[in-house]
């Protein structure tokens, strides 16, 4: 029988200490169990107590900084630590807080009741806000220029969000492109904006962590100016034209200047007559009746009608009486008359030089 009843007391004693420890759970709580605050902020821990205890303590980096008696006064270590009591009914209510947290105080916060209530441990995580600027300033610009911001956020911790807006409205996160980078046990970011520009329009860089109620932002003021004339096809325009214009002029002086100079060129008949005429007025133009001296006549070969006549007339060409009353008075002019094969007579007036 007693070696019976011995496992039954071992399980009856392991339940017995787990529903007490669970009813001592249910009494002692601490919220909250992960707080996350901004450096320089206050942290704040609230532990609460179902029924009676002695002493409660708070250790922070592993450091017991805060000791707190059920009905004496508080005992701080430093005056970056405080507690208040905050009891209601049969409820002990004690705040603890951690005044201007630095990240040197990231890590548990243990808050250990003595006695039967053990202790309950919370995560204390503190982030570090650094500088956002963009590095260009204000801009000038040209219109449809492509314009390109960078926004370099400095010292924070944990990395920080970075965005962007144009006139108050958020810009598509596919516009820029991040990048961070650890510096020490902190984070340096840099964004880079780019975009087209079109009209003046306010630029800002917001970079932010968890604990910030409100981003830290950097802004600046793009100036888009118009854009001047295309120049380049107004000159291609005008050089074009002007270069058709002189070719159609080229076109119209050449053929002006082949007309003239076709107008002003003789002709060959017309060059040998100018030249015939030019040398019978040096040379004196000959006599084809011309007798030599000692000859009576002159042979009808030598003298033809041709001299006198059309070659082609079928008219009979006949010479003018020449002889006039003062023939006989001119020793050096004589008459010749000469009979053609046809029987008609030809009067020629023959000049001895």
């Amino acid at each position: 029988m007693t070696v019976f009843w011995k496992p039954w007391q071992n399980i009856f004693s392991i339940c017995l200490v787990l529903c007490t420890t669970a009813v001592l759970s249910a009494q002692f709580q601490l919220q909250p169990l992960n707080s996350t605050v901004q450096q320089g902020s206050d942290a704040r821990f609230i532990a609460t107590v179902q029924g009676n205890w002695q002493i409660m303590t708070w250790t922070v980096r592993q450091i017991m900084v805060l000791t707190i008696p059920a009905g004496g006064n508080t005992t701080s270590f430093s005056p970056q630590f405080s507690a208040r009591f905050c009891s209601s009914g049969n409820t002990s209510c004690v705040e603890f807080t951690i005044h201007n947290v630095t990240r040197r105080e990231s890590g548990p916060v243990i808050c250990t009741m003595l006695g039967e209530y053990g202790s309950k441990t919370a995560q204390l995580h503190v982030e570090e806000s650094g500088t956002v600027n963009i590095m260009e300033g204000n801009m000038t610009v040209i219109q449809d220029q492509e314009v390109k911001f960078q926004c370099v956020a400095t010292a924070w911790f944990p990395t920080p969000t970075i965005s962007w807006t144009r006139n108050g409205q958020a810009i598509n996160s596919n516009l820029y492109n991040t990048t961070s980078m650890a510096d020490g046990d902190s984070f340096n970011s840099t964004s880079v904006l780019t975009f087209q520009a079109i009209s003046n329009t306010t630029v800002e860089c917001q970079a932010t962590v968890q604990t910030l109620t409100k981003p830290q932002s950097s802004s600046v003021f793009l100036v888009v100016v118009p854009k001047p004339p295309n120049w380049t096809v107004l000159i291609a325009v005008v050089v074009s034209f002007g270069g058709f214009a002189l070719l159609i002029l080229l076109i119209i002086g050449l053929i002006f200047c082949y007309k003239r100079r076709k107008k002003k060129q003789p002709n060959y008949q017309d060059e040998m007559s100018r030249r015939v005429r030019t040398q019978s007025q040096i040379q004196g133009e000959p006599n084809a009746a011309y007798v030599p001296e000692g000859e009576t006549s002159v042979p009808p070969t030598e003298l033809t009608d041709s001299s006198f006549c059309q070659p082609n007339s079928s008219d009979i060409c006949k010479m003018p009486d020449v002889i006039s009353s003062n023939q006989a008075g001119n020793s050096n002019n004589s008459t010749h008359n000469t009979v053609h094969e046809s029987g008609v007579n030809k009067h020629r007036h023959v000049t001895i030089v």
